[in-house]
Formats: structure tokens, C-alpha cells, sequence
């Protein structure tokens, strides 16, 4: 390696070495504010703001549950070239290239006081951060200056490996051991364990029986271990995530506050004992995104238990022409959901239990709001804080503000989980294609299958306790000839209208259209 290549390498290293002290000083101090004001998430946060609604749907449409990781994968890495690049200024010129790492610091600190919900202290360890950056970048440079003859000497060589030594170890116990304290000093699984949920005065229906139904292996329906690819029950870590936060609110139950305020004559405020010592229900529940695509996985199947809204609204003297409940989040995401729909005796609710247990963190713990019919992003308010009564003229909550449709009924759909393309069947064989269809609050009365082109034939649908859930459904299939085959599937709703065989986008309220996959027989 030449001399140019070789200045060149240790200037990016020393880049590199002092990024990774800013960030790994700044994610020490925000274990002692809190894990949002990390830098790294604040920038993360505001970038989520600052993208454009195409941008954010195309990524969840790639991505889906894994567009956070990707985000912050991003992140780090235009960071690392940033840190590069002041490297190599600095050691021409080192005013510059702590211009650079202050700029970086600014960014921080503007990110942290623009992002919804923020605080004045969430500035604290991005100003922290770059100060120990630049002292860091001072250093290195300091170290591996030339002496008089343009040549650095041995002990140069030396006091540079011992300070990069040092600001290594810094960034590395920094930015690990800053991570391992924000999850020690604010993760609420300890609180999570200590709750004992009260049995619910009013439970769901009995989930359908193994034996209901000649559904499952052409005979009997398994919903535990599932018809298709999920079970009836969808698990909470399998359960779908879409939301904006990069950190995952830890709220202390002990401390969690919701106030019902806006246009209601009695405004209420209630703690999470307030919430247990009411009369709770449980109830099937099946969620999806508006964002999912057609065939796609953001829709989960559970029982929720937690209290009636429209008591609590009752209670609070909602007037009635507050036509839109607008949901808080702890991490500022607001969410505006139909009043008319909530209170038209569906079971919508703030719940506090998924599956029998308290909610997880990922979930909402310790108390999300869940409307049965509605699409996620105008119901399912994950760490609820707050819920106002105003009008959709007044206010347009956040996804709305991006073009998203108002009000958001579900729609319609059905999905083939088995058999898995490009699964190749044995001609003369019987094949069970199976699936689920779901229409929350209406409910799906008829699923039929087509064979390529051939005539639309019935499935037959397992038993559900509620319309708020999926159905799954079978229809056992024998492939007559060698080759690829089509399959295609299609629901109706409760009251026997069809579903939409128009493909539609999932902007801007849902899509529309028939699922379908090709097989090959042999």
C-alpha cells in the first residue's frame, strides 16, 4: 500500500472512530433521559416524518414488518460514510472536519425537538454525543500528525494506536453498554409479569372444536396447529407490527395515564388500575393493515380483553356531533377513528390483554385501543395516552394527512395459504386448498375456489365464534391433468355480496382483488 492509500485509510479510520464515540456517547446518555432520544432514533423518527407517503407505502410494501430495521440499517450506514468523509478533511484540515461532526451534532439535536411527542431533555445526548465526537476527532488527528520532517515517528505511530485503542473501546462500551442500560432501566417486561389480569365478565364465544366440521385433513379441522399457514390464533410475536415507532415505548403501568377530553361534557382521566377494576370483556378479534397487499400476511387473528369504549364515551357525555374519536399515542402518532362506528354496539375497546396475557410491549402494553371492522390505521392506537372527541372537519389524523382515506371499513378478502406455489402435486391425487377469508363485522358466508378457467366451485368454511374473525376455509381439489394450474379464490360477505375482482392498490383504502397462485401437477 502506497503512502497516499495508507493516509487515506487511517483518515477514514479515524472518521469512523470518532462517529462511533458520538453515537456510542449519545446512546450512553439516553439511557439516563430515555431510549427515544437516542440520536440515531431521533433522526429516524424525524426521517419518518419528512418521507413521502409513496416512499413510506413502497417500503412497507418491500419490506413489510422489517421496514424499521431497514430504516436504521440505512441510517447507520450514511453515518458511516459521513464519518468518512470528515475523517479525511480532518486530517487537512481539522477545522472543517469538526465543522462536520457539529453539523452532524446539530442534526441530532433539531431531530430530537421536531419529532412528535418529544421533549426538551430528548436534545441532551445528541449535544453530549457530538462534543465527545469532536473531542474524539481532535484527538486522532492530534495523534497522527506528521513531525517536522513530513514523516511520523514511532512514538507518533504508538500515541495514534493507543488513542484509537481508547476511542474504540469508548464507542464500543458506549454504544453496547448504552443500549444494555436503556433496556435495564426502562423495559417494562418485570412489570409485564406482575399483572394478573381479572377474568373477563363477559367472554368469546368457545373457539370451534378440533372435530367441527369436515374441514382440515379433508376430514377434521386443526385450528391450533392451523389449516393453512397460520393457525386460527395468531401468536403475539407472530402477530403483524406496522407503526412509525423505532423504539419501542416501555411505559410503566404504575404511571400510565388516558384522558378522555374534547367535545364531552364530563371529561375522564383513568390510570391502569381504573381500567382493571372495570368490567372487562374478551372477545375473537381479527386486525389488518390497510397496507396489506392482496394475498399478504399484515392481518392477524386473537382475542382482545379490555373495557367497552362506548361505555366509557357514555360516560364521559360525548355530544353528539363529535363525529371522529382522535387516539394519542405516547410516541405523538395520532389516530382518528369513527365515532359513529364505535359506538354502534361492535366490540370496540381498550384493551389490555392479547391471548389471554397482558399485552407486549410490541402490542401497545399496557393499553391499545381495537376496533373490530376498521383497518388498523383509523382503530388499533398502540400505547394510548389520550382520546379526544372532535370532527373529521377539524381534524385529520396522521396517515390521513398523507392521503389515506378518512374512515377505512375494512374490505372484504380471502387468501390461499396451501398448497405453496410452486409446489408440484401428484396428478389423480387429492389436494386440500385452504385458506381464510375475512369481512370483521360482517362476516363471510361463502368461499368458492376456481381451477384455471373452470366453473367457481363451494368450499367448505369452518365454524368461527364471531363476524369479527377470520374463517378459514377448504376445498379439497384432485389435479386431472400434468402441467400448471391456477388457483383463484373468492369470498362473500354476510349479507352474500361478492368480492371485488378488481385489482386495486391498498391506497388509498384498501385493495381489492382475487388472490390467486399457479402450481404444477405431474
Amino acid at each position: 500500500m502506497d503512502a497516499v492509500a495508507s493516509r487515506t485509510t487511517t483518515a477514514a479510520l479515524i472518521g469512523l472512530l470518532a462517529g462511533g464515540v458520538a453515537v456510542g456517547v449519545g446512546e450512553l446518555v439516553a439511557a439516563l433521559v430515555r431510549p427515544a432520544a437516542s440520536p440515531v432514533i431521533a433522526v429516524g423518527n424525524r426521517l419518518i416524518l419528512l418521507t413521502p407517503e409513496p416512499v413510506k407505502r413502497w417500503a412497507i410494501r418491500q419490506f413489510g414488518t422489517g421496514d424499521k430495521h431497514v430504516l436504521l440499517t440505512g441510517i447507520y450506514l450514511v453515518l458511516a460514510g459521513c464519518a468518512v468523509a470528515i475523517g479525511i478533511v480532518a486530517v487537512r484540515r481539522l477545522r472543517l472536519g469538526l465543522l462536520g461532526v457539529g453539523l452532524l451534532g446539530l442534526l441530532g439535536v433539531y431531530s430530537s425537538q421536531t419529532t412528535a411527542a418529544h421533549r426538551v431533555s430528548d436534545a441532551v445526548p445528541s449535544a453530549l454525543g457530538v462534543l465527545a465526537g469532536m473531542a474524539a476527532l481532535w484527538q486522532l488527528v492530534a495523534a497522527v500528525a506528521p513531525a517536522d520532517d513530513g514523516e511520523q515517528t514511532g512514538s507518533g505511530r504508538r500515541s495514534f494506536l493507543a488513542a484509537g485503542l481508547t476511542t474504540a473501546v469508548a464507542a464500543v462500551l458506549g454504544g453496547f453498554g448504552g443500549r444494555a442500560l436503556q433496556h435495564r432501566r426502562f423495559d417494562t417486561t418485570a412489570a409485564r409479569a406482575a399483572i394478573r389480569l381479572p377474568a373477563p365478565v363477559s367472554g368469546p364465544d368457545a373457539r370451534p372444536s378440533a372435530s367441527a366440521g369436515a374441514v382440515g385433513n379433508a376430514t377434521a379441522t386443526n385450528y391450533d396447529r392451523g389449516l393453512t399457514s397460520v393457525p386460527f390464533r395468531t401468536p403475539a410475536d407472530r402477530f403483524y407490527r406496522i407503526d412509525t415507532a423505532l423504539a419501542v415505548p416501555q411505559i410503566d403501568p404504575d404511571t400510565w395515564k388516558l384522558r378522555i377530553t374534547g367535545m364531552v361534557a364530563r371529561p375522564l382521566t383513568l390510570t391502569f388500575a381504573d381500567l382493571l377494576a372495570r368490567p372487562l370483556v374478551e372477545r375473537w378479534i381479527t386486525l389488518c393493515c390497510v397496507s396489506n397487499e392482496v394475498g399478504g400476511e399484515l392481518v392477524g387473528n386473537a382475542t382482545f380483553r379490555g373495557v367497552l369504549l362506548a361505555d366509557l364515551l357514555r360516560e364521559a357525555g360525548i355530544a353528539s356531533e363529535a363525529d371522529q374519536l382522535v387516539a394519542s399515542s405516547s410516541d405523538g402518532m395520532t389516530i382518528g377513528s369513527p365515532t359513529a362506528v364505535v359506538m354502534d354496539g361492535r366490540d370496540a375497546m381498550l384493551a389490555v390483554g392479547m391471548n389471554g396475557e397482558p399485552l407486549t410491549a410490541e402490542h401497545g402494553f399496557p393499553v391499545r385501543m381495537v376496533v373490530p371492522g376498521l383497518y388498523g390505521y383509523v382503530s388499533a392506537c398502540k400505547w394510548i395516552t389520550g382520546l379526544r372527541a372532535t370532527t373529521f372537519a377539524d381534524f385529520s389524523a396522521y396517515w390521513v394527512r398523507g392521503g389515506w382515506a378518512a374512515r377505512g371499513p375494512v374490505k372484504l378478502a380471502s387468501r390461499i395459504d396451501r398448497p405453496v406455489p410452486p409446489g408440484v402435486l401428484a396428478v389423480g391425487t387429492p389436494v386440500p386448498v385452504a385458506g381464510v377469508a375475512w369481512d370483521q363485522h360482517v362476516g363471510v358466508s361463502r368461499v368458492e375456489v376456481q381451477v384455471d378457467d373452470g366453473p367457481w366451485q363451494e368450499a367448505t368454511l369452518a365454524p368461527v365464534p364471531s363476524v369479527d374473525t377470520w374463517r378459514q376455509w377448504v376445498y379439497l381439489w384432485t389435479p386431472a391433468s400434468a402441467g400448471q394450474h391456477r388457483l383463484r379464490v373468492r369470498a362473500f360477505d354476510g349479507n352474500g355480496a361478492v368480492q371485488e375482482e378488481k385489482d386495486t392498490d391498498p391506497f388509498p383504502s384498501g385493495a381489492t382483488g382475487l388472490h390467486s397462485v399457479t402450481v404444477r401437477a405431474r
